[in-house]
C-alpha cells in the first residue's frame, strides 16, 4: 500500500496542507478501494464515515431529479476529494458518485479529517478555500445554464474535459462519456446532444469513433455561439 507522504494525488488537494504527523496518521488509517466502471461509490442520502481521495480514474457526481432522471453535476479525477463537504457538515450526501472507468480511491476515516480541522489552521483555511471554489463553480454553472446556448455549453464541456483530463495516444479525450452523459451535463435532451455533436462533426470541430471524441479545432469550439 502506497504512503500518503509520497502520493502525487495528495499534492492536488487540501490534504497537502496537513502537517507531516497528520499525513502519517492518515497514511496509517486509510484503506485503498477499487471500483469498476459503473460501480456506485456512494449513493445520494448516505451517511459517510470518511472521505475518498481519487488516486487514479474518473467518476461522476450525479443528482436524481423529482421525475427520476439522473443529472450529471460534475466529473472528478485524480487528486480530488469525494464526500468532503458531507463529512465536514455532518450531513447525508446530496449527490451520488459513480465510477466512469476503473478507479482507485483512498478512503480516509472521518476523524482524520475533522480533528486536523480543529487543530491545524492552514488545513482549515485550505479546506475553506476549496469549498468556496466549489461554490463559485456551482454559481458559474447556474449562470452558464441561464445565459449560454446548449451548443455553447456542449463546446465548453468538451474543452473542459480535454483541459482537465487530457487525451490518449490517439488524441481522443481520455474520458469516454455516453451521449446521455453529455446531455445530462449540459442540461438538454439526449436527442439534442446527439444532434449538436453531429453538427460539430460536420463542421470538423470534432471527430468521433464510437463513443470516443477527438477535438480537431479547439479554437473553433471556443467560437461556438
Amino acid at each position: 500500500m502506497s504512503k500518503c507522504e509520497q502520493c502525487i494525488a495528495r499534492q492536488l488537494n487540501s490534504l497537502n496542507a496537513m502537517t507531516t504527523e497528520e499525513i502519517r496518521n492518515v497514511s496509517a488509517c486509510k484503506t485503498t478501494r477499487f471500483y469498476k466502471k459503473g460501480d456506485v461509490i456512494f449513493g445520494e442520502g448516505e451517511s459517510l464515515h470518511g472521505v475518498y481521495c481519487v488516486r487514479s480514474g474518473v467518476c461522476k457526481l450525479t443528482k436524481l431529479s423529482a421525475n427520476g432522471k439522473e443529472h450529471t453535476v460534475k466529473l472528478m479525477g485524480t487528486g480530488e476529494l469525494l464526500g468532503q463537504r458531507s463529512v465536514i457538515s455532518d450531513e447525508r450526501t446530496n449527490l451520488s458518485a459513480v465510477a466512469l472507468n476503473d478507479i482507485e480511491l483512498c478512503f480516509v476515516p472521518k476523524d482524520q479529517i475533522v480533528n486536523p480541522l480543529h487543530e491545524n489552521q492552514s488545513f482549515s483555511f485550505d479546506v475553506m478555500k476549496q469549498l468556496a471554489k466549489d461554490l463559485r463553480s456551482a454559481e458559474d454553472d447556474l449562470i452558464n445554464m441561464a445565459q449560454k446556448s446548449v451548443k455553447q455549453r456542449m463546446a465548453e464541456t468538451l474543452i473542459h474535459i480535454e483541459k482537465v483530463f487530457g487525451v490518449g495516444e490517439s488524441g481522443a479525450l481520455n474520458v469516454i462519456l455516453s451521449r446521455e452523459d453529455y446531455a445530462s451535463i449540459v442540461g438538454t435532451a439526449t436527442e439534442s446532444a446527439i444532434r449538436i455533436l453531429s453538427q460539430f462533426k460536420k463542421e470538423n470541430l470534432i471527430s468521433t469513433s464510437g463513443k470516443q471524441i477527438t477535438i480537431e479545432d479547439l479554437e473553433g469550439l471556443k467560437r461556438v455561439e
